[in-house]
């Protein structure tokens, strides 16, 4: 899962960054409301979350700007306005949640996986496919009834194949699906997942398309 945080606080931001990161899910991070325009939509992202306070716009102005151009992916407002009239006004103009701050870190995890049941992505439940079972909850694995211990990143890139079945992942997308936009991979870091995840899960699971990247047959 791929999340769009948008956060002025550091603290704050850099919490919410290392425990979703630690729950395997992809942040980018941005913290100021001028560096959304650069963004025409939200299709590489699974879920956006956004704090109204921003320094240099209202986290509303966004909401009523761009929803439209956002409408297939969920927005989580975050924010310190705890007055009822604050709330309804945010779901009014688009937002799928509202959390108010502070907050526990574990509540913003259950309720991004809430979201994400609704749109039926990445964190909705266990998945079968052929004699696997992934979890995406525990990020656990299970070939067979056995459990499988993957790393948060070869977990990440195993559930992506499997919520693509039969499409042909490019090489880019996925390493900026496992990293964003700022984070860096050694050149073969990729080739080195899908190794464990042959070796760990089966020889023939994951096919390579010569000159273009990867792909799971669809089950």
């Amino acid at each position: 899962m791929r999340i769009l945080l948008v956060e002025d606080d550091p603290l704050i931001g850099d919490a919410i960054r290392v425990r979703l990161t630690r729950a395997g899910i992809t942040v980018d991070w941005l913290e100021d409301g001028a560096s959304l325009d650069g963004i025409a939509e939200l299709a590489g992202f699974d879920l956006m979350i956004l704090d109204l306070g921003l320094p240099d716009r209202d986290g509303f102005e966004i909401l009523r700007e761009r929803r439209a151009d956002w409408s297939g992916t969920p927005i989580l407002i975050l924010s310190a306005r705890y007055e009822l009239d604050s709330r309804v006004r945010g779901l009014d103009l688009g937002a799928d949640d509202y959390l108010v701050k502070p907050f526990e870190m574990e509540e913003l995890l259950a309720r991004c996986r809430a979201l994400a049941r609704r749109r039926g992505n990445s964190l909705s439940g266990v998945r079968q496919y052929r004699d696997l079972r992934i979890d995406p909850a525990s990020l656990m694995v299970w070939r067979g009834g056995e459990s499988v211990a993957l790393t948060p990143k070869v977990f990440a890139l195993l559930l992506r194949f499997v919520e693509n079945q039969g499409r042909v992942l490019t090489r880019n997308a996925l390493e900026e699906h496992l990293y964003g936009w700022n984070g860096e991979a050694e050149s073969n870091t990729l080739e080195v997942f899908v190794s464990q995840i042959r070796r760990k899960l089966g020889a023939d699971l994951i096919q390579t398309i010569r000159g273009v990247g990867y792909m799971l047959p669809r089950e």
